[in-house]
């Protein structure tokens, strides 16, 4: 696996770049080893064309906005050379790399495909085979791995791929590198090690419950009884362990 690797969206005009439709927003996040760097690009683009309204109302970018922002072969070369040798992850791969080819062959045909010159790393494909039949687009993924998108009222492709990494980490065996790595050094990394801790000189102390508190559970199970038609477990093991 690179270590590199880039968390990667894009917003369209529209659903299919054979149709002439451009990409209007690119915003990628960068992992290295697992960990963010910080090191994230992010670009509005002016299309040179109409936004669907369809498209629009998923992200909410207008042409208006989009008026003053440069042009994808103004910025295709610093673009490049950005996620150029990076393994790129993508939410469904195929849209993105389709939109990212096509507008790089409008700025110069000798530039190679994305997949010659990046990995490409699908995790829509993944999502699919680890929970087949189910819905695996981001929001759905979002509220499997209890993920916090609350923030997410609009797509926009720097959130998505920031939302998209967390995504991705969980896909692949958990977070454990953001969360904890970032809190470790050198000199406390072994206070983790539970090798280090002797469970035999451990001395803990049995506190046994008062008369009363023995009392009060008792007729607790009781009333539980009652409710339950006399179906309460608990009162059965508590029966064992008095007789």
């Amino acid at each position: 696996m690179n270590e590199r690797q880039i968390v990667l969206d894009t917003e369209t005009t529209g659903l299919e770049h054979r149709q002439g439709h451009r990409i209007i927003e690119i915003g990628c996040v960068e992992l290295s080893n697992r960990k963010l760097t910080g090191n994230n690009y992010h670009q509005y683009l002016n299309p040179e064309r109409e936004i669907d309204q369809g498209a629009m109302e998923v992200h909410g970018i207008t042409n208006e906005f989009l008026n003053d922002k440069p042009l994808f072969a103004d910025i295709s070369q610093e673009f490049l050379n950005y996620i150029e040798g990076a393994e790129l992850i993508i939410h469904n791969a195929a849209f993105d790399i389709g939109f990212m080819d096509a507008e790089f062959q409008r700025v110069d045909q000798s530039i190679p495909q994305v997949s010659e010159i990046c990995g490409v790393h699908d995790t829509l494909l993944q999502a699919r085979k680890m929970f087949p039949g189910q819905r695996n687009d981001l929001d759905s993924l979002c509220k499997r791995y209890d993920i916090n998108n609350s923030h997410r009222e609009l797509h926009g492709a720097l959130l998505d791929a920031e939302i998209l990494a967390d995504v991705y980490l969980f896909l692949t065996g958990g977070q454990t590198a953001l969360s904890l790595d970032a809190a470790l050094n050198s000199d406390n990394e072994s206070s983790l090690n539970a090798n280090a801790i002797d469970l035999s000189t451990l001395s803990l102390p049995i506190v046994k419950a008062s008369d009363e508190e023995s009392e009060n559970h008792v007729e607790w199970l009781s009333r539980l009884d009652e409710k339950v038609d006399g179906q309460c477990v608990w009162s059965r093991l508590n029966e064992k362990e008095m007789s």
